[in-house]
Order: C-alpha cells, then structure tokens, then sequence
C-alpha cells in the first residue's frame, strides 16, 4: 500500500507507544480510511481510539499533557489529547462518546484488524465497521469517508 512519507513515520512512532498499553486500541478517522486502501486527499491527523486508562498513560509517556472532559454538540472524550511531536498530529481520545438519536453512546469497535506499516502493527476496525462508525459520526466529511470505502 502506497502512504505518504508522514503518514508513514507518524505510524511507526505510535505502534510502540500504543502497545505499551494494556487493553486494545485502534486508528479510526482518515488515516484508517486510508489504511484500508482508499484514496483520501489528505490525512490531516491521526485518530488514535483507546480506554481512558491507556489514553492517559500514551500521552503522558509521549509527554504530553491529557485534558479531561470537553464535549463539543456531537463528540465527547474522558481522556483528549494531541501529541504533536510526529509528522502528522496524533489526536488520542479515552472514553471516546459521540452524541446520535438523543444520547451519547460510547464508541465501542467490536472488529480488530492488523496491518503493518514498514516494522509496525496497527490496529484499525473493520472498512464494514468503520463505515458504520463514519455514519455514525455522521459530518459531510466523515460521510465522504465512508463513500471512499465503498458506501
């Protein structure tokens, strides 16, 4: 699979900070979208999903400093964070929730797909459940996503 340069690199620096966490984790948004194969225009950030617990301690061992709390209208995060040290921005999200049919739900991925970039592993949803999670999301841009992906 052909990635830009940055995407790349960002990857390989997230697989082994990720690892060093205890419950499972996965990139999801545009850099997963791509990771599938699609071709996105730009992958502006990378979306690293974890529990709040591992969350905390990836940007605390990346050195950076996890926020607490904050919601927008449609997203919410126990734990938020973006390391910025890689190529392209990580943004980590703990206890990550989106807001849909008048509640907020917690986003919980039932599938766990390996791919590897150069030595690292990561995890992404399946491109069926990351399309069910870009509609969830639902914005225009999210919805082009999943279009990428087949939908």
């Amino acid at each position: 699979m052909k990635m830009a340069a940055a995407l790349a690199e960002t990857l390989a620096m997230v697989a082994p900070a990720a690892a060093a966490g205890r419950d499972a984790w996965w990139i999801i948004g545009s850099a997963a979208v791509a990771l599938h194969g699609a071709a996105v225009p730009m992958v502006n950030d990378v979306d690293l999903l974890m529990s709040a617990h591992d969350a905390e301690a990836f940007l605390r061992r990346v050195g950076e400093v996890p926020r607490r709390g904050g919601a927008n209208r449609r997203f919410r995060s126990k734990v938020f964070g973006t390391w910025t040290k890689p190529p392209t921005p990580v943004e980590a999200f703990g206890g990550f929730e989106v807001f849909a049919d008048g509640e907020w739900r917690e986003v919980a991925l039932s599938t766990r797909e390996q791919v590897t970039v150069g030595d690292a592993r990561i995890y992404l949803p399946s491109a069926e459940e990351l399309i069910r999670l870009l509609h969830l999301f639902g914005r225009p841009k999210d919805l082009e996503r999943a279009r990428l992906l087949g939908t």
